[in-house]
């Protein structure tokens, strides 16, 4: 069931209600939010409620002998991590590595076949194995103590953020759910303000997009021009950040209005002037997790400047195998982490901001294409198709381009970015000042409005796939 569905809508405004009723005992209130949570991914199948489950009673057991293991005795961590990786990769990555396996057997000429077996990926695996490595980790590090049962079950299928993010750490986010005060809604004009944003971006802006530039170049991209792909990769750079960060306002918003604070996943990430500002800005929840429990565990930048730039390739690696089993994903990753290299071993050279300093417009401009050039990969289903691409991108030069005026305008709302940042504080500090009994007027008739412009269909959230 799709979070932005008129189905979804009805039955969260039920379950709004239903739970603001019992608003004085947040227990139960965690019980309809942990049933809910459930029914939900059980939704999508029957299996992966089960999988979840499971999946967090093994776990919570492996908290509890983390708990009372000796501060020096590291075994019952590891193990718990080995699980989660293995669980994690025999749903997300068995077909991938099943096929390359069984490509290096055939060319050595040995005579193994590995079975053929299909495995679907439940729903939002990725996120909840990354939140109950946090809530492992924090229980070694004594940050919390072993949470309930029923509280850390809530804490790994947490509806708003089960399916596609943002990353939760279990030290911040459990004692929202422990918690024994009241709850009470957070920031309602900022919370609405999210909501209609996240329609306007997916569902308006983001299904346009789509519709109109994205699908159809990357369909068929040696029949366009130059300035037409660079208008399908332009296009599908700004597709993927209105859907992902639409996503994110949507959840953020549902997750104030039941009281809870998720953690920020994006700031303006295509106003970086380097690689590294760029993921200080885009999927921080996921940025920081890869940070803390990869970068830095392989000794981060403490072992020289030659062994910070193999931990930062390593880190972008695992983070683009962590989106998907192929490839090209990995393709991306490496594309990350070669960048961030270069801007690593230019700055020792030339000096920090050399760039940035001299032209943050030319260093933004710069940023921005080494992004775009990189989603190919990340878009593209096979490396095939990536190359094509690049092919037609490198010879297309005297096909008639359709999409000229497309062009100009990108590098228009490019420049004024900069501007246009601010319409959600704007819009936040108008809806305030209006009296509140035309507050459900206005919203119905802004997202009627978008519906209605907004291509048929209700749109998929990318990052679900992940």
């Amino acid at each position: 069931m799709s979070y932005l569905s008129i189905e979804f809508g009805l039955i969260f405004i039920v379950f709004f209600a239903l739970y603001w009723r019992y608003r004085l005992f947040p227990k139960l209130q965690n019980k309809l939010l942990l049933v809910s949570s459930y029914l939900i991914v059980a939704s999508f199948s029957l299996q992966f409620a089960l999988i979840l489950f499971i999946y967090t009673c093994v776990i919570y057991f492996f908290s509890i002998m983390i708990a009372q293991s000796d501060e020096n005795d590291n075994r019952w961590l590891i193990w718990a991590l080995c699980l989660s990786i293995a669980n994690l990769s025999l749903f997300k990555y068995f077909d991938f590595f099943r096929y390359e396996l069984q490509a290096l057997f055939n060319f050595l000429h040995i005579p193994i076949a590995l079975p053929v077996v299909t495995v679907l990926i439940p729903i939002g695996i990725s996120f909840y194995t990354l939140h109950s490595v946090s809530y492992i980790v924090s229980v070694k590090k004594s940050e919390l103590p072993v949470a309930k049962f029923w509280d850390f079950a809530l804490f790994l299928s947490f509806f708003p953020s089960v399916i596609a993010g943002p990353v939760n750490r279990a030290k911040d986010f459990l004692p929202q759910i422990t918690t024994r005060h009241p709850r009470k809604i957070l920031q309602p004009f900022r919370a609405f303000t999210l909501i209609i944003l996240s329609v306007i971006k997916v569902y308006c802006l983001g299904g346009i997009i789509s519709e109109n530039w994205v699908t159809p170049i990357f369909a068929n991209p040696l029949e366009f021009s130059v300035i037409d792909l660079l208008v399908g990769l332009y296009g599908y750079s700004i597709q993927i950040y209105l859907n992902f960060s639409g996503y994110t306002d949507l959840v953020t918003g549902m997750a104030l209005l039941l009281g809870f604070r998720l953690p920020t996943n994006f700031n303006f990430p295509y106003l970086a002037c380097n690689l590294r500002e760029f993921w200080s800005r885009w999927h921080i929840s996921l940025s920081h997790w890869i940070r803390d429990y990869i970068y830095i565990p392989l000794g981060g930048n403490r072992k020289g400047f030659v062994r910070t730039q193999i931990n930062v390739m390593l880190a972008m690696l695992l983070s683009g195998l962590w989106h998907g089993a192929g490839i090209n994903f990995i393709i991306w990753g490496a594309c990350h982490g070669f960048g961030i290299m270069m801007l690593n071993i230019s700055e020792r050279y030339f000096g920090r901001g050399w760039i940035t300093e001299r032209s943050p417009t030319l260093a933004r401009f710069l940023t921005w294409h080494y992004v775009c050039f990189s989603w190919l990969f990340f878009n593209c289903e096979s490396l095939p198709d990536a190359l094509d691409y690049l092919t037609a991108l490198t010879h297309n030069f005297l096909i008639e381009p359709k999409y000229t005026v497309t062009l100009l305008s990108i590098y228009l709302v490019f420049f004024i970015y900069p501007i246009l940042k601010n319409i959600p504080d704007w819009f936040t500090l108008l809806i305030s000042r209006i009296n509140l009994i035309y507050l459900p007027i206005i919203f119905i008739s802004v997202l009627w409005l978008t519906i209605y412009i907004a291509p048929s269909g209700v749109p998929n959230f990318i990052y679900a796939n992940f």
